[in-house]
């Protein structure tokens, strides 16, 4: 089992920007792959980036060029640049092992992109 634990988001303008971290404890796996997800109101769960524990990153198109995706051990990071309004969503860290499939969700953080 990985307990996530997520910190970071808010209330930002549009063309600011915001960090998110989530630091992963428990039974850590080498194979382990961590990453974000968002959903807003209405809308199933969005996939927004993931990391590697090689630290191949790859991103949705949709934050592609203005996200950045992190990972120092078992925290993973997400810096969030040129915010736009339709990012406003609650963000879940993901964690899953590679070699299992077995997954974990933080409990989500409220980012908030308006003027």
């Amino acid at each position: 089992q990985v307990h996530l634990v997520e910190s970071g988001g808010g209330l930002m303008q549009p063309g600011g920007s915001l960090r998110l971290s989530c630091a992963a404890s428990g039974s850590i796996s080498s194979t382990l792959i961590m990453g974000w997800y968002r959903r807003t109101p209405g809308k199933q769960r969005e996939w927004v980036a993931s990391i590697t524990s090689g630290g191949i990153r790859t991103y949705a198109a949709s934050v592609k060029g203005r996200f950045t995706i992190s990972r120092d051990k078992n925290t993973v990071s997400l810096q969030m640049n040129s915010l736009k309004p339709e990012d406003t969503a609650v963000y879940f860290c993901h964690a899953v092992n590679g070699a299992t499939g077995f997954a974990s969700w933080g409990q989500g953080t409220q980012v908030t992109v308006s003027s």
